[in-house]
């Protein structure tokens, strides 16, 4: 899922951090290494849900030669439920572009999950999540899948378990996503640890 990198309507926490144009374009060149990365595999399609949708499917900026998809309105929910309504079979993964540390491999392991579950979450130290999937694409919503979920706070990956009751779900590996300084700051300083 991606939003157009325009300063101040992306990653507009950390921008009140850093700046929103230095925020704005962190979002876009994560961004456009996640899509680099992921693309490259072979083994799934990668589809660039785009928002706002009209600047979206028209952007320069994102990689030429991948579908998009427009997300649509309404809240993160309903619009993670239009890709799923959208994919019309599956299994279907939906990620953020504003993670640094996804690997293919988790790709591999939420793909390899949904073998034996209805849906896989990735979650996020924030208490939201990074990664939500899918077995059947559009036979797998009902009309209480992704409701009433608190987005953007503590309880979003809660709210969210609450409305899957009911379906066999499998939790992957943990990531943090990047809203404020203090993420940025703790990636860069895991990034330097690795490094040395």
């Amino acid at each position: 899922m991606l939003k157009e990198p325009n300063p101040g309507e992306v990653k507009t926490r950390l921008g009140k951090d850093i700046g929103m144009k230095e925020a704005a374009w962190w979002f876009r060149d994560n961004a456009l290494n996640l899509i680099k990365n992921l693309s490259a595999e072979t083994t799934w399609a990668t589809i660039l849900a785009v928002s706002p949708d009209k600047e979206g499917m028209a952007s320069r900026i994102w990689p030429n030669g991948l579908l998009r998809w427009p997300q649509g309105s309404g809240d993160l929910g309903e619009r993670m439920g239009n890709i799923f309504r959208n994919a019309q079979k599956g299994p279907v993964v939906i990620i953020g572009a504003d993670i640094p540390n996804i690997k293919v491999q988790y790709i591999k392991d939420a793909f390899d999950a949904l073998d034996n579950n209805d849906v896989v979450i990735g979650p996020a130290y924030d208490g939201g999540y990074w990664l939500i999937g899918m077995k059947c694409g559009s036979k797998s919503i009902s009309g209480t899948i992704l409701k009433n979920v608190r987005w953007s706070t503590p309880f979003a990956l809660n709210d969210t378990l609450n409305s899957l009751e009911g379906l066999k779900i499998k939790k992957i590996v943990q990531l943090r996503d990047v809203d404020t300084k203090e993420d940025l700051n703790f990636l860069r300083k895991s990034a330097k640890n690795n490094s040395e």
